[in-house]
């Protein structure tokens, strides 16, 4: 029985952070296997109890693409830029799932995992971190599939497609979208801890924000149009150009605009470290 003289040394003491910009990474490097299993399990569950299972990792891009070929490209007639409309479409369902899956993890990290960070400590942003690398799994599978079809235009189609150095690029591109994704998602995460309704209207936005996006039409079609200027200001447009530019050569790179996107995630990226870490605090008690 431990009397009132008897002394209790805590070996670790954890409480909040005070600065708006505090990051422990020495917690974060500390918790790397925790990451590790948070990797493995969205990896592993995704698809787990469901009929196809990993065949969605294919299903989902064909079924959009050619949907895309129908509707937008049959139908509407709009033009691809003499890129074949699959390798046109594709490249772009691919970018858009990636980012689109990082963000709706990234903004629904507090109200999702509140049984867990009620419980135990750990760093929060393991879970949004660990979200992202694992939706690499089901895009590498995408990009395996978007390889086969673009090597049959290239080879068999002998289409007028080609790709260039700028390729090279292109982990540079999903690296971009990845932190833009989880920018934007730690601010909404942190606002939805209050308004639950937040999400719901964020996802209505971000069907809407597809389509200012050049994934069913290229910028070239648009850019002299009254809508141009304002499609210009979407800071994750010229990371879909730049790609499909890589792998056709078709098109052309806009670095101004990439240096206008970077400066979008320096400033985004920052507002959501600071609201995220302001939440953290006492998010609990909101929930």
């Amino acid at each position: 029985m431990i009397t009132t003289t008897e002394q209790q040394e805590w070996t670790t003491v954890i409480k909040p952070t005070r600065g708006l910009f505090s990051m422990n990474f020495k917690d974060m490097w500390r918790y790397r296997d925790l990451y590790s299993i948070y990797v493995v399990r969205n990896i592993t569950t995704v698809y787990k109890q469901t009929i196809l299972g990993p065949l969605w990792f294919f299903v989902e891009p064909v079924f959009s693409t050619i949907m895309f070929m129908v509707v937008f490209g049959g139908i509407a007639g709009i033009p691809t830029d003499t890129i074949p409309q699959p390798i046109f479409y594709m490249s772009g369902i691919l970018l858009w799932n990636y980012f689109l899956n990082c963000f709706n993890a990234s903004s629904g990290v507090f109200v999702a995992n509140a049984g867990v960070f009620g419980k135990v400590y750990f760093p929060r942003l393991i879970v949004p971190l660990a979200t992202i690398t694992s939706n690499l799994f089901k895009m590498g599978i995408q990009l395996v599939l978007f390889i086969c079809l673009y090597l049959y235009f290239v080879f068999v189609e002998d289409s007028n497609i080609c790709p260039n150095w700028t390729l090279v690029l292109f982990p540079l591109y999903i690296v971009f979208l990845a932190m833009t994704a989880l920018s934007w998602g730690l601010i909404v995460s942190a606002l939805a801890t209050k308004y639950r309704d937040l999400r719901m209207f964020i996802g209505f936005m971000m069907g809407l924000f597809m389509y200012a996006t050049p994934i069913i039409y290229p910028m070239s079609m648009v850019k002299d149009s009254i809508y141009g200027p304002f499609l210009s200001y979407n800071p994750i447009a010229p990371f879909f150009e730049a790609f499909r530019y890589g792998v056709t050569s078709i098109g052309s790179i806009d670095w101004m605009w990439m240096l206008y996107s970077l400066f979008c995630l320096v400033v985004t990226m920052t507002i959501g470290l600071v609201v995220f870490n302001r939440v953290e605090k006492n998010f609990i008690d909101t929930v």
